[in-house]
């Protein structure tokens, strides 16, 4: 299975063309027979769990269907080998859309290797292992539905913890991407190693903390947890690949 995560910015005074986006991206993607799965998000500020969206940047993940020749391990290099060229995935009116607003997009190919938890009620990369033997650079996704009486003790939490990620070592970079502004919400991070990204989650106090409190607390509706392995990564956000020292 492979996944696709493509990070969209808009110019300053063109950003009513990400609000608008959100709806008028649907219905492509729903029709596109190569996409098992899809969101469309908004973004956040600060690269994680945030009250404050970043009007300016957008997100699409997808799932490539497994049936369909395009998800395909060959298909998927040809992908990476094309790199800006997104019409033979997303379609030409998306593509088509990005240029016509001259967005920046930043991509990445994703391999999901482990996990639990499901996205409005699916297991969105399947069944995946909890553990596994990959030990190299990773990715991850942390997203949860907030219960509504529990907003004030999830956000009064995590601001410290999202603050503490950014100075780790062995992290990279994150972002912050959600459906719904406080209430449904996900962190995607990017480390060197899956042993510096361990140390962080259940090494750092605080961050164990936090963790610990979700349960005593009830904090989540539903909630999910994966990590990939990066196969690629290309283009820019704020005019540079995040991951180029990495891959």
């Amino acid at each position: 299975m492979q996944v696709t995560l493509t990070i969209v910015r808009y110019n300053k005074w063109l950003s009513w063309g990400g609000f608008l986006s959100m709806a008028l991206f649907r219905l492509p993607l729903l029709l596109n027979r190569s996409i098992s799965f899809y969101k469309l998000m908004g973004s956040g500020k600060n690269g994680t769990f945030d009250k404050t969206p970043d009007l300016q940047q957008w997100a699409i993940l997808t799932v490539n269907n497994p049936t369909n020749a395009a998800a395909s391990t060959q298909e998927c290099g040809k992908i990476e080998n094309k790199k800006h060229n997104y019409s033979s995935h997303y379609g030409s009116f998306i593509t088509g859309w990005w240029k016509f607003f001259k967005c920046e997009t930043f991509t990445m190919l994703l391999q999901p290797i482990e996990g639990f938890g499901t996205w409005d009620g699916k297991k969105a990369f399947g069944e995946l292992p909890r553990n596994s033997d990959y030990e190299g650079p990773i990715a991850v996704l942390t997203r949860a539905t907030i219960h509504l009486n529990k907003l004030g003790s999830f956000w009064k939490n995590v601001d410290g913890v999202a603050r503490l990620m950014q100075t780790a070592p062995g992290f990279v970079t994150s972002l912050g991407i959600g459906e719904v502004p406080w209430i449904k919400q996900a962190t995607f991070s990017v480390w060197q190693s899956k042993a510096g990204m361990k140390d962080f989650a259940y090494r750092m106090k605080e961050h164990a903390t936090v963790i610990r409190k979700t349960h005593q607390e009830n904090w989540y509706k539903e909630d999910m947890f994966t990590r990939f392995k990066i196969i690629n990564a290309w283009g820019n956000i704020k005019g540079k690949n995040p991951l180029s020292a990495l891959l």
